[in-house]
């Protein structure tokens, strides 16, 4: 297009409501991956409150087609100043304990559970969940420079 002085006119490019909701959804991701990364990262290192755990009761939930099964019981840190109850050992399944079994276990301060030994690899979803938010949130700016690109040349 061109106007009457002869000079071309531009079309604005704008972000549309789909790229905003996207993005929004996307900063989520972002935020929930970044609260959880301390404590994963912690997990992955083995680096907490160092103590024991001990085994009390099972607790099973069935879903569909499988089960998935919890011991919880008590952490005590090896000082004994921390004491929590009704606490989960994470990745712990049905043949892990028996009511009264004990084991080594650090406590990241992450609520609902404690870890044993080996740590865990939680960090692998944290990673993923803030690698697909930022592709969410960037997403629209890639939009804009690839519309930019095309106009101008």
């Amino acid at each position: 297009m061109s106007t009457a002085a002869g000079q071309g006119t531009r079309r604005v490019r704008r972000i549309g409501a789909f790229d905003v909701a996207l993005a929004l959804g996307g900063l989520l991701l972002v935020v929930l991956a970044l609260q959880n990364a301390g404590p994963a990262l912690a997990a992955l290192r083995g680096q907490g409150t160092q103590g024991t755990f001990t085994a009390r009761r099972l607790e099973c939930v069935e879903h569909p087609g499988h089960g998935q099964c919890s011991w919880l019981g008590t952490f005590r840190s090896a000082d004994g100043r921390v004491v929590r109850d009704g606490i989960a050992f994470y990745g712990s399944e049905r043949g892990t304990f028996t009511p009264g079994a004990a084991s080594p276990a650090f406590d990241t301060g992450r609520p609902g559970h404690v870890y044993g030994p080996g740590g865990s690899n939680e960090w692998t979803v944290v990673a993923g969940l803030l690698l697909a938010g930022l592709a969410l949130v960037l997403r629209p700016v890639a939009r804009l420079v690839r519309r930019r690109i095309a106009v101008d040349a």
